[in-house]
């Protein structure tokens, strides 16, 4: 973290524990009538009245998910939120908790955490969810996130990664690739600035790709999207660690084969000139960059009508019988057996 040498830095251990969450978490608001206890007592009390319960948690570590030479902690902030709440919009559900643990070093002073805090509470207020407790403690070793969210829905409208038939569509939403991208060009301007740490990086060419790494949005407005064209997918993932990853978990799950066609994978402009730019493969990146957090689902062909014309969702490919297989076709009519290769979190250090 390049850190301004005359920044003030408050010491945590000024505050203590409880003193510290007090102390962070003295903005929050409680939106959702589910939210009968917040922060402040030893447990939050949720009440759902009759609806199902939605549970995500997602760990992001400091040198394995985020760098902070490049990632501002109001952004890291918010996008630890976002994060977790695409894995509840995934479900077809509306998200309405979360929790917030965070373990931190002691290069961190209270400045930090309350940069990070104040992305974590933008990110609460834009989507409309309360955050209702968590926990803080000394790490020996950087920056630790856990966050938790929580989410309701009628038993009815759950989605699963597992009611795909064959002959579904493969549908998904918004572009894909920018934010492995945008990932690309902060680590080349990392480089750049360890050789000479006065050069300023023009990235206005790149504004698009580096949003959205490092300010993801979840598509909760997809969920409602569905909801008003009276579309329920037959199954449905967030793209979090590449197109072809989500597409293979989709295809066990659902224990069905898919065609997928190269010509249809939606990509941003920006996403083809950077790709051209670093003399890389643009559905390469599409299928294995991962962090888009796009929605990924199959609809019935009867459900094709309703959004053919929507901008913002894109027919990329067919479900199969199990026995056809997961396949990629070209752009060549040729096909190609689709292989994992996202990002994977294990493999890292």
């Amino acid at each position: 973290m390049i850190e301004d040498k005359n920044q003030k830095k408050t010491a945590l251990s000024e505050l203590g524990e409880f003193g510290l969450i007090e102390h962070l978490t003295t903005n929050f608001s409680i939106k959702n009538s589910s939210t009968i206890l917040g922060i402040g007592d030893d447990a939050a009390v949720l009440d759902f009245k009759g609806k199902s319960v939605v549970v995500s948690t997602d760990l992001l570590v400091e040198g394995v998910h985020f760098d902070l030479s490049y990632m501002p902690l109001k952004h890291l902030g918010y996008k630890a939120v976002i994060v977790n709440l695409s894995d509840i919009y995934a479900m077809n559900a509306r998200a309405t908790q979360v929790t917030v643990s965070i373990a931190v070093s002691n290069r961190f002073g209270l400045e930090a955490l309350e940069a990070l805090y104040d992305g974590i509470h933008t990110a609460a207020k834009v989507y409309g969810v309360d955050v209702i407790g968590g926990d803080t403690t000394s790490s020996t070793t950087g920056l630790t996130i856990s966050i938790t969210a929580i989410g309701e829905i009628n038993a009815s409208d759950v989605v699963k990664r597992s009611e795909a038939k064959p002959n579904d569509l493969l549908v998904v939403s918004g572009d894909i690739g920018a934010a492995y991208l945008g990932l690309q060009v902060l680590e080349r301007e990392k480089e750049v600035f360890k050789v000479n740490p006065n050069n300023q990086p023009d990235l206005d060419a790149y504004t698009y790709i580096i949003e959205r790494q490092l300010k993801p949005e979840a598509r909760k407005d997809i969920v409602q999207l569905l909801k008003d064209l009276d579309v329920k997918p037959t199954s449905m993932i967030d793209i979090s660690d590449g197109l072809s990853s989500e597409i293979i978990h989709l295809c066990k799950q659902s224990n069905v084969g898919c065609d997928l066609y190269e010509d249809k994978i939606p990509l941003d402009p920006q996403v083809i000139s950077t790709c051209e730019e670093f003399n890389l493969d643009s559905t390469t990146i599409a299928l294995s960059g991962g962090e888009d957090y796009e929605l990924l689902m199959t609809i019935s062909q009867d459900d094709y009508p309703k959004i053919k014309a929507n901008p913002n969702l894109t027919v990329i490919g067919y479900m199969t019988d199990v026995s056809s297989g997961i396949h990629l076709v070209t752009r060549g009519d040729e096909k190609i057996p689709l292989t994992a290769q996202g990002w994977n979190s294990l493999n890292q250090g």
